[in-house]
């Protein structure tokens, strides 16, 4: 008999790994590897590389600490902020 495939949610930090990728390389997570942790790790696998090719935007980091200074005061952060890692600095100083 066969063992059933059981799927894990991602963690919070894959998700907010993925999420900075995914907002640096202007792309979507589909909804279907969002939810599993394996095909999330594939996904990110696939997009890293391209992700630190490109210009100096927001850091992974900045990207993840930003996003849950963002949801703690339920605001949102502005896209040019993602571009620009000094603007992402700038954003994070003034709303900690």
């Amino acid at each position: 008999m066969l063992a059933a495939q059981y799927q894990l949610p991602p963690t919070p930090k894959q998700v907010d790994y993925a999420r900075a990728i995914a907002a640096r390389l202007k792309l979507v997570i589909p909804p279907d590897q969002a939810s599993d942790r394996r095909s999330l790790s594939e996904w990110i696998d696939r997009h890293k590389a391209k992700s630190t090719a490109r210009a100096p935007g927001a850091t992974s980091r900045q990207v993840a600490f930003a996003e849950r200074i963002a949801r703690a005061k339920r605001r949102a952060i502005p896209d040019e902020c993602f571009r620009d890692a000094g603007m992402m600095s700038r954003w994070i100083d003034a709303n900690r």
